[in-house]
């Protein structure tokens, strides 16, 4: 078992990530999106129902996930299209 906050910190450090539905969405769409995280609180239903890509559902809400990821605001989605030097892609 990994530790999701180490992981996403990492994959937010050395990889590369986008933060917010819509730059998700963006992702998903454009097939760049390796797995999506999103909050328990996340306000799109529809993200958590996505099919095209590995989503995770975080254990906490936008504003543990947004510290999580090293991100001084909240973050309800997130898209990793590059993992870096982590492993949050064996989440």
């Amino acid at each position: 078992m990994i530790d999701e906050a180490r992981a996403l910190k990492s994959a937010a450090q050395t990889g590369s990530v986008v933060v917010g539905i819509k730059e998700v969405w963006a992702a998903i769409r454009s097939k760049k999106a390796r797995l999506v995280v999103i909050a328990n609180n996340c306000p799109d239903p529809k993200l958590a129902q996505e099919r095209s890509v590995k989503v995770h559902r975080f254990g906490g809400t936008n504003a543990d996930l947004g510290a999580a990821c090293g991100k001084a605001f909240s973050v309800s989605a997130l898209a990793v299209l590059d993992a870096g030097e982590s492993n949050i892609l064996s989440l």
